[in-house]
């Protein structure tokens, strides 16, 4: 069992902390925010995320899972230290290091012995390298420190799984002392390990994000030509499947991708491209196509509605995918206000982000429309105008295509996440409009 501390407890930094207790080790997660520190003490998780609820309260309770905002206690007899915070987007796409850099100068305050510092967050190629001249910059005590990456591949919604049973774990080292630690730590939970340089792992991340955006706006792409030739992208999607060098995952056309990994991680690859004197033509024009769909549906029924002013809106789904609460980059943030701007009376539904999307868009009068949040499907949908499918939650994916005809005053829908058979909505009278498809 080795001594741990993960600074950070967002989605990358409390899903490792909780699944290296899980496996044995003694694992202190540190946040500045102390109303969190407080919340996850008391078994509660501040991310909606499946599974993860059920093991703070195992490991806390073990004995093996701490939570504190004193650093300095955390860190200073760690025998490894993992940075999971946040590297948010900046203006012109590159990533924001600060709050590493805080981490990374409190570590050095801090250590009392030789550790090594692992870097989880997902960083521009070459960041490792400053991390650890920066950390030695600023030592106050005799130590020797080493900083090796170890980039997450989580996806929300499915994180824990992500992580237990990942298909590899990537670790970029530099010496043979560093890849020694790494191994023992990641021993327990007997998966494939591929060791390569920092740089190639750091590289290793932004390459694989990208490759599954650029997988994404290709279909969506496809999509939108097959709307105008008459093909149908879903059976388009079939086909290709069957080729095993393309594979089965990640061809559902619809509204684009969001999140908190592939947006942000297709613009800094492409700005750390361009800061190199380098366009990377395929992550660029991924970008492109991604911003255009986000609002695909939109200028779909405007070009079939006079206005929205005074419409009954039913939106169903606002998080970005199913299985999280996270609303950034989702469809609905660009959606919804384009609606209020043209006076709809919004009824929005979703199962667990309406929480986080109410903080953002306050219910009431809202500019020149209204927003309500309701708690089922079935309020939203009542005399409603037109109705706009944003997430595939199950719970909307189960509606029944003749719930839409008996309930909405007008039955008109706009599905982002094609989850009906275009027949079968005509045949229960909806009028229905989908992504590449007749």
């Amino acid at each position: 069992m080795l001594n741990l501390a993960v600074a950070g407890t967002g989605y990358v930094g409390l899903v490792a902390g909780v699944c290296f207790a899980e496996v044995g080790h003694q694992v202190t997660c540190v946040d500045i925010d102390e109303a969190k520190i407080k919340l996850m003490k008391s078994g509660r998780s501040p991310i909606y995320e499946e599974g993860l609820e059920a093991l703070m309260q195992k490991n806390y309770e073990a004995g093996r899972l701490e939570y504190t905002t004193d650093y300095r206690l955390a860190y200073e007899n760690a025998d490894a230290i993992f940075i999971g915070v946040g590297t948010p987007e900046q203006g012109n796409g590159s990533a924001n290091l600060s709050i590493i850099a805080t981490v990374a100068r409190q570590i050095a305050e801090s250590v009392l012995k030789d550790c090594l510092v692992v870097v989880k967050s997902t960083v521009p190629i070459g960041t490792n390298d400053k991390v650890e001249q920066f950390i030695k910059d600023f030592l106050v005590h005799d130590v020797k420190i080493e900083v090796a990456s170890n980039p997450e591949f989580l996806a929300q919604g499915t994180a824990v799984k992500n992580t237990l049973e990942a298909p590899r774990i990537i670790i970029g080292i530099e010496s043979a002392k560093a890849e020694k630690l790494l191994m023992e730590i990641y021993e327990p939970f007997h998966l494939p390990v591929v060791a390569v340089s920092r740089r190639s792992a750091e590289m290793i991340k932004y390459a694989s994000n990208d490759f599954l955006a650029l997988k994404i706006s290709y279909m969506n792409d496809i999509a939108n030509l097959c709307e105008l030739v008459g093909a149908d992208v879903q059976e388009v999607a079939l086909g290709m499947s069957f080729d095993d060098r393309i594979g089965n995952r990640f061809l559902d056309a619809g509204i684009g991708y969001g999140g908190s990994c592939f947006p942000k991680d297709t613009k800094a690859l492409d700005y750390l491209a361009r800061e190199n004197g380098y366009e990377l033509r395929t992550v660029k024009a991924a970008i492109d196509v991604n911003n255009d769909q986000k609002t695909m549906l939109y200028k779909k029924a405007c070009k079939r509605l006079i206005t929205f002013h005074r419409l009954k809106v039913a939106v169903l789904g606002l998080s970005f995918k199913p299985g999280t609460d996270d609303l950034r980059e989702a469809p609905s943030l660009l959606n919804i206000p384009l609606l209020l701007e043209q006076g709809a009376d919004i009824f929005a539904y979703d199962p667990v982000a309406q929480n986080n999307f109410s903080a953002k868009f306050p219910e009431g009068i809202n500019d020149n429309g209204s927003i309500t949040y309701v708690n089922s499907i079935e309020l939203a949908l009542e005399k409603a105008n037109v109705c706009f499918l944003f997430t595939e939650w199950d719970s909307i994916k189960s509606i029944k295509p003749n719930v839409y005809a008996d309930l909405m005053r007008t039955p008109l829908v706009y599905d982002g996440r094609n989850l009906y058979d275009p027949k079968e909505m005509k045949k229960e009278g909806v009028e229905y409009y989908s992504i590449g498809r007749k």
